[in-house]
């Protein structure tokens, strides 16, 4: 499992002398985890102040301090690298006892069907003038070139990767390594061998929440949430207990308190931490340690489905709930779908004190998760063609989302209410609520436009006057006059006359 120093996370500004001893121990874990293998580059100064927040002075001490200790060397104009003979790792944690699954099939109702009847008419209507209803990069948006070229070479050079990968551990090392070392930029420090490949990230979450639950178990999730992660629940035989989210801060802590003291069937709480789905919420750090410690107090897991961390448009280090986590209560689940390639479904998950059980699952399921996309990952991910591609996307997706909100200020009925979120790939709206979403969809689909409507994010039914609308798309004259479109259709609902 992860471990970080929360005292380290939360240091005064005020001694320094005792915070870069505190700093240096950090990356001394690192490295006897072989989260920074032997040759492996050290942040910079420059990325130590960025990442924890410290005093050029400060970050230099560190380094200099973990250079007195033997475990980096300095080489001029280059920076500095791991030279330290690797520590024996703690022993390796006793295997939890799986206990069996329920094989009886969950009826399919509630929200699945009604997710379903949405996917399949939107499937059925064709080719379609506008797809704002799909949270997806354009494809023009991603690198192909780079990565075709890694591709040939990795080809040339490992022919092998077109069979099996290895059975055990499940994930490919090179990939566990590089994932690790990414995960330090972020704030998180984990073992390499702790990491484990998934298709995906709905994966991830999919085998955390088997992993912790049984049929009729409460899990408590956001209201609304990514649709999705509702279908897992109730495909599951779970019952969901949604917890009202703000669209500025996300899940609101005193309900879920609420709820965690009152409802002793909750075996876990699934929180989208970064550019929450569908509302955009990106959590304070104050919020994420507050639920990681009340998770952790009742003894419930805390599932973190952070895919949408890369697209927050910041310069300050966005840490993952898992940061602040101690003693194993948070799986982590991340993937690279939405900003390496998409065609890949490469996710990634440290399960904490599950991961055993986990990877058990996942091997009684899949087996071998397959090479050739791990290979990549580990070939792209942290390097600077690949922070300069996120760079770029986020930079386009940020017009594109302002695109959106104007046609929507053009075109929407008066009383529509938006907020632009600080990043990601759709906006979140709001209209006004003798509107019904449900409806919309339908009459768009006839025009060849699809939307999300809102109740597809909830079973509460209080959600039918919202719409997400994607914005991953470029901001074509088409999706220019399918907004336009929208808003008659809206206008039409209410008995007005459409904005000029």
């Amino acid at each position: 499992m992860s471990q970080t120093d929360e005292s380290l996370l939360d240091a005064p500004a005020t001694g320094d002398a005792f915070l870069y001893e505190r700093i240096a121990a950090h990356f001394e874990q690192a490295i006897a985890q072989q989260a920074l293998g032997v040759g492996a580059r050290m942040p910079s100064v420059r990325e130590i102040r960025r990442l924890h927040q410290v005093s050029h002075t400060t970050a230099l001490q560190v380094l200099r301090e973990l250079e007195s200790r033997g475990l980096i060397e300095a080489r001029p104009r280059v920076g500095y690298f791991v030279c330290a003979p690797q520590p024996l790792l703690p022993a390796a944690r006793e295997p939890e006892r799986l206990e069996p699954f329920d094989a009886a099939a969950s009826p399919f109702e509630g929200i699945g069907g009604r997710i379903a009847d949405y996917l399949n008419r939107a499937r059925l209507a064709g080719r379609l003038r506008a797809d704002l209803g799909s949270a997806m990069p354009a494809p023009e948006l991603f690198d192909a070139g780079f990565l075709n070229r890694q591709a040939v070479a990795l080809l040339r050079e490992q022919p092998d990767v077109l069979v099996y990968g290895p059975s055990a551990p499940f994930t490919h090392p090179d990939f566990q390594e590089t994932m690790a070392r990414y995960a330090l930029t972020f704030g998180l420090r984990i073992a390499p061998m702790e990491i484990g490949a998934t298709l995906g990230n709905s994966e991830a979450v999919n085998l955390a929440l088997d992993a912790l639950t049984q049929p009729g178990d409460l899990v408590a999730i956001e209201s609304p949430t990514f649709y999705g992660i509702v279908q897992s629940v109730e495909a599951r035989g779970l019952q969901a207990l949604e917890i009202p989210s703000s669209p500025h801060t996300g899940m609101s802590l005193e309900a879920l308190e609420l709820a965690l003291r009152t409802q002793p069937r909750i075996k876990a709480v699934v929180v989208v931490p970064h550019l929450q789905m569908p509302q955009g919420a990106t959590m304070p750090d104050s919020h994420k340690a507050r639920i990681v410690a009340l998770c952790s107090a009742h003894g419930v897991a805390l599932i973190e489905d952070d895919i949408y961390r890369e697209f927050v448009e910041t310069d300050t280090v966005m840490r993952p709930c898992k940061a602040w986590d101690t003693d194993g209560t948070v799986i982590y689940c991340a993937s690279l779908s939405k900003s390496f390639a998409p065609g890949l479904r490469l996710g990634w998950m440290n399960a904490g004190r599950w991961h055993e059980r986990v990877q058990m699952i996942k091997f009684s399921r899949s087996r071998n998760m397959p090479t050739w996309p791990q290979l990549l990952g580990a070939r792209t991910v942290g390097t600077p063609t690949y922070m300069r591609h996120l760079a770029r996307l986020r930079q386009q997706l940020r017009v594109q989302r302002q695109q959106a909100a104007h046609a929507v200020a053009r075109y929407f009925p008066i009383g529509s209410r938006l907020s632009l979120p600080a990043g990601g790939l759709s906006i979140w709206i709001e209209l006004p609520e003798p509107i019904s979403a449900a409806r919309l969809y339908g009459d768009a689909l006839a025009l060849g436009i699809r939307v999300a409507p809102g109740d597809m994010f909830s079973n509460t039914g209080h959600y039918d006057h919202f719409l997400r609308l994607s914005c991953g798309m470029p901001f074509t004259p088409a999706i220019d006059e399918a907004y336009r479109e929208l808003g008659r259709l809206m206008h039409r609902q209410l008995g007005l006359a459409p904005r000029a």
